[in-house]
């Protein structure tokens, strides 16, 4: 019960800092390094699945990737670029703060749920594919949009 409570508060801790984190992005111009730094250093978590207690099978890895990509879209739908003077910036959405808490409730149902039937270090397991899958999707989508807008500013500058 305690790591339960504990990986609460620590995803709620993250989700607030993802807010504060997305706020102060947009004062900002956005950059292909701001985009894809994120699922990268997140990436190293994945050093986990050398211990056997957080090892999960491919059908766990298959299902953990494919919920946090239905999960991104809300995240794809609220990330909206814009371009000012000659950067592209990343458009702060009113929806962000809801989304990010929505999807913090869905996960620790779903971690209530599982935790009954699947073990803690295999759950912590499924847990990080979901938001590796979630975050990796995601910011493939944002950089997709802001190459098409760059590639409208470098049409517009060459002109």
């Amino acid at each position: 019960m305690f790591w339960l409570i504990a990986s609460t508060i620590a995803a709620a801790f993250m989700a607030v800092t993802m807010i504060f984190v997305r706020l102060k992005a947009a004062k900002k111009p956005a950059s292909v390094k701001k985009i894809l730094l994120p699922p990268l250093f997140m990436s190293t978590g994945a050093l986990m699945f050398v211990f056997p207690p957080f090892q999960v099978s491919l059908l766990q890895v298959i299902e953990a990737m494919s919920v946090g990509v239905v999960f991104s879209f809300f995240l794809i739908k609220s990330s909206k670029f814009e371009i000012r003077g000659n950067a592209i910036y990343l458009i702060p959405s009113k929806s962000f703060i809801f989304i990010l808490f929505g999807l913090l409730v869905v996960r620790i149902v779903l971690k209530l749920y599982l935790g009954k039937t699947i073990s803690l270090g295999e759950t912590s397991g499924m847990f990080f594919l979901l938001a590796f899958g979630m975050i990796l999707s995601w910011r493939i989508a944002m950089l997709y949009k802001f190459k098409k807008l760059e590639n409208q500013l470098n049409t517009k500058n060459a002109l």
